[in-house]
């Protein structure tokens, strides 16, 4: 399959389009002017430097399918209105409609979580159909790129995917977001001040949910106009303070956890813990 993908030098887009390229995939990918992967690649994919808003119509042609990484706010920014309504819905659905106007009918758009915001206190387990109650730029703005995508899947007759992510880590995660400080505080035989640790999420190693995104280009349940909305996890919920106990021990930490000595973030959602999809009932032999 050929693949033009997006947000390839971010955390999970790195450990995407390297395990694109290990499995034989053909990618185009995007990538800002000097910009390079979280880690290091075997090979390397044919890549195009710019923004979502460029002219990228040769690059799409004769690709199979779009897969859509890039966002602004993840790590920071989040409350960005200005920047992540233009980049997140904007210059993504340029970017869409580009491809749409070369042919393209497979879609997957990276969707989050936060997108459903405040509705996931009500739910044990969030189900797809859940309202989206986002409560950051950045949650409203992947839920209006949702939202434009569905449209022009049923307008277009395109097969398409929404794979909302929810909690990732692991490695090329930016320093200053959790895992990264646990593992520092940990090799470095530090305390970790924490928060209470009583919010609770799925925690899903990056790897796993890279591997996750690829299936989703198989999904043969995707019919055209017909978009779909599936949760990439574990099915373990757990307490930020269970994980960080978890990981604590798996790296034999000799400091100590410290919660409740970081204040939470204002307007935090206690609960995220998503209905999980299961990928292998619906998915086609890769071509």
């Amino acid at each position: 399959m050929r693949i033009f993908l997006t947000g390839a030098t971010g955390f999970v887009g790195s450990h995407v389009l390297a395990m694109a390229l290990a499995a034989g995939h053909q990618v185009v990918a995007l990538r800002r002017p000097g910009a390079s992967t979280r880690l290091p690649l075997d090979q390397q994919p044919q890549w195009v430097e710019g923004s979502l808003s460029d002219d990228w119509t040769l690059a799409l042609q004769d690709c199979d399918a779009l897969l859509h990484l890039a966002a602004h706010g993840v790590a920071s920014g989040a409350h960005d209105w200005d920047a992540c309504l233009q980049i997140n819905v904007v210059d993504a659905v340029h970017l869409w409609r580009q491809a749409i106007n070369v042919g393209l009918r497979r879609f997957v758009i990276v969707g989050s979580c936060f997108e459903y915001g405040l509705a996931g206190e009500r739910y044990e387990f969030i189900p797809i159909d859940a309202p989206l109650q986002p409560t950051t730029a950045y949650g409203a703005s992947k839920a209006a790129a949702s939202t434009a995508a569905f449209a022009l899947a049923v307008e277009h007759q395109l097969e398409l995917v929404v794979a909302r992510l929810f909690h990732v880590y692991g490695q090329g995660e930016a320093p200053g977001r959790f895992w990264p400080s646990l593992v520092s505080a940990a090799q470095n035989r530090e305390d970790l001040p924490m928060t209470s640790g009583r919010q609770v999420r799925d925690f899903q190693p990056v790897e796993q949910a890279a591997e996750q995104i690829l299936q989703c280009l198989q999904i043969h349940a995707a019919q055209p106009g017909q978009p779909r909305v599936v949760h990439l996890g574990t099915g373990r919920p757990r307490s930020l303070l269970q994980f960080a106990q978890d990981e604590w021990t798996r790296l034999g930490a000799s400091g100590q956890l410290r919660p409740g000595e970081v204040t939470h973030r204002p307007n935090e959602v206690w609960r995220f813990v998503p209905e999980i999809t299961d990928l292998s009932q619906s998915s086609e032999k890769p071509s």
